[in-house]
């Protein structure tokens, strides 16, 4: 049995998918809530219902468990995040907790540039959730993704929606030129699945990303073509200033209504040390569905 945390998110939905169409037995991690629970349609899974601080609920949602994938954070909350008790905490009791179920091995996802040292919180979260991992004492395997792409992401469909929006223009803080190395959300997910049958990733840390580096001029491009709007881009920042890379992210952010928190977007988006070739690659037809 494999145990997903954060199921029912944007990437634990293809997950979820993935796992079920492989032939593996599935059992979801749900929180407790009011609202009925967003679970992947047509797939047949197990639910057990307990949040992360819930020590005792998780120890009963891991009977019969020998494997989990921990997908489950609060990062795309922005400044509302509590990425204390989620990533850091949550993180901790879900190992501790395997550990004493005996779970044979565990899964982690988290960002390119995951640093304790990072300046900007998600990544020294993710940091600091991957070392909880690596010292449980159980074999792991953590990918650290770049930025992910797919229908009803945190990113393309907000840009698609902008531009839907305002007429005429659209203004880019920067230059455009930042790079971005994005991965479809279906490639990690079957990255993800791969890796539980491959050995050699015990015990491994990969960084992974999409088999193309886009700038942003040409991601917004790619989005104004899918859902048929052109309109006139105007760069906005001093290009001279180092400072831009960083700046235009938090500016969209807050121009397309996400949370204003700068290490979201920054976040897992490029790294010179991920190879093109890291996962196989889905055209960006995508985006005539995704947005």
């Amino acid at each position: 049995m494999i145990l997903v945390t954060g199921g029912t998110g944007f990437i634990g939905k293809a997950l979820v998918r993935n796992l079920v169409e492989s032939g593996y037995a599935v059992r979801m991690l749900i929180r407790p809530s009011p609202r009925s629970p967003d679970l992947p349609v047509g797939v047949a899974v197990d639910v057990a219902v307990s949040s992360l601080s819930d020590e005792r609920g998780l120890r009963a949602a891991m009977v019969g468990v020998d494997t989990i994938y921990h997908l489950a954070g609060v990062e795309r909350r922005g400044a509302y995040a509590d990425l204390q008790n989620v990533d850091i905490d949550g993180t901790r009791k879900i190992v501790t907790a395997a550990a004493d179920a005996r779970v044979k091995r565990i899964f982690l996802t988290s960002h390119l540039g995951a640093d304790r040292a990072s300046a900007y919180p998600v990544l020294k979260a993710k940091a600091i959730a991957e070392e909880h991992v690596r010292r449980s004492g159980i074999d792991y395997t953590i990918l650290r993704s770049a930025i992910v792409y797919g229908p009803n992401d945190g990113f393309t469909t907000a840009l698609a929606s902008l531009v839907a929006t305002v007429p005429f223009f659209y203004l880019t803080p920067g230059d455009g030129r930042t790079l971005l190395q994005p991965i479809w959300v279906e490639d990690l997910a079957t990255c993800l699945v791969w890796a539980l049958e491959d050995e050699t990733t015990k015990n491994e840390t990969y960084e992974i990303g999409g088999s193309e580096y886009l700038s942003f001029n040409q991601v917004l491009e790619n989005v104004m073509q899918a859902i048929n709007i052109q309109r006139t881009i105007i760069h906005t920042r001093d290009y001279s200033d180092p400072r831009s890379d960083i700046s235009w992210l938090t500016s969209f952010s807050l121009l397309a209504g996400l949370p204003g928190d700068k290490s979201n977007l920054c976040a897992g988006y490029y790294s010179p040390r991920v190879s093109p070739d890291a996962c196989p690659h889905v055209p960006t037809a995508w985006l005539s569905t995704g947005c």
